[in-house]
């Protein structure tokens, strides 16, 4: 085995002298090569002459080595093999979901040829009882609204040339009820719960809201009042029926200071009252009325409403009306045409 070792070990040197000396030398170092080659010769003649025989355990040895080896080998193919895959996994490209840029948002300036554009329908400019935005502009400053402009069957009206006939007693079924107040920007108002009802003719109504209008939007036979009170009630199919209370200057009214005394400080707020009114005290000694099918006085002037106006008014007082004259001095519609509708009035 040194034999062998001695010889790889010549070979080698063997090698890389060649591989390292250029080819143009001296007699001298070819002599030297062809020693070395001799040399060898007479090393590798007595393993011809005299080869080693292993023993079995050698043998054995020698085999375990080997298959200790190739064990090895499989498991180093194993090994690259994961790391290869590995590598190639982590050098892939991440695909990340999109996500859209920010930019903040330009606040646009309007020309001065947009501001001077007109309101169209489509615009949903709010609505008031004067100037450009005033009741013979309500049609036009809203697609809801058209109504106010073609209705047919518009209110307020003018309340004349009744039918007399004997119509059907309204029955009030009011109670103490819990209310808020808010002034809405057109009127002030106050909200009911449930539990207050209107019945006439075999229909209930239940009363929702009442609210206020300065002058009178009503007029019985041209005459009109300081003020009214519209009763607003709805049916279980959502119909409407809106009771009027004409008002008239003369002695205070509780019901109304009431109202008065839990006015907001701020327009669309709204202020709970501690205690309840009891709204069957606004109503007139006198039951009479006036009947016919009308709309709301307010945009969007839906039609189908049914109305009915207390013959006798109600007083206030004028420090009453002028409290109220100091939010909304004129928030009432103008006198709609009659359109040839039937007016039916008590006996």
């Amino acid at each position: 085995m040194r034999s062998i070792s001695l010889t790889l070990a010549a070979l080698l040197i063997a090698t890389s002298a060649l591989a390292n000396d250029p080819p143009a030398k001296s007699q001298k170092q070819a002599s030297s090569k062809e020693d070395i080659l001799s040399a060898q010769k007479e090393e590798t003649k007595p393993i011809k002459e005299a080869p080693v025989r292993e023993s079995k355990a050698e043998s054995a040895a020698r085999k375990k080595e080997a298959q200790a080896a190739d064990e090895l080998a499989v498991k180093i193919a194993e090994r690259l093999a994961v790391i290869r895959k590995d590598k190639e996994e982590t050098s892939r490209p991440l695909i990340r979901p999109y996500v859209r840029p920010y930019s903040i948002p330009v606040k646009k300036t309007g020309s001065m040829e947009d501001k001077s554009k007109k309101v169209g329908p489509s615009s949903g400019k709010h609505w008031s009882y004067d100037g450009e935005e005033g009741p013979l502009a309500w049609g036009k400053l809203n697609a809801a609204n058209t109504k106010c402009d073609l209705g047919e069957r518009q209110s307020p009206i003018d309340i004349r040339d009744g039918i007399r006939v004997e119509l059907d007693t309204i029955n009030f079924d009011y109670k103490p009820s819990q209310f808020q107040v808010i002034d809405n920007g057109h009127t002030i108002q106050a909200n009911f719960g449930s539990g207050n009802y209107l019945n006439v003719s075999g229909k209930n109504f239940e009363l929702s809201q009442l609210h206020f209008h300065r002058p009178s939007e009503e007029r019985i036979n041209g005459k009109g009042f300081e003020m009214v009170a519209h009763l607003v009630h709805k049916d279980r199919e959502g119909k409407l029926a809106v009771l009027a209370i004409l008002l008239e200057i003369g002695e205070p009214h509780s019901i109304v200071q009431a109202i008065w005394n839990n006015l907001p400080l701020e327009k669309n707020e709204t202020v709970k009252a501690l205690k309840n009114l009891d709204i069957i005290q606004l109503l007139p000694k006198r039951h009479d009325y006036y009947t016919y099918m009308g709309s709301l006085t307010t945009p969007p002037c839906s039609e189908g409403v049914l109305w009915f106006v207390l013959k006798e008014p109600v007083q206030i007082s004028a420090e009453q009306s002028a409290i109220f004259a100091r939010l909304y001095p004129n928030n009432a519609r103008p006198i709609q045409k009659t359109g040839g509708r039937i007016i039916k009035e008590s006996l």
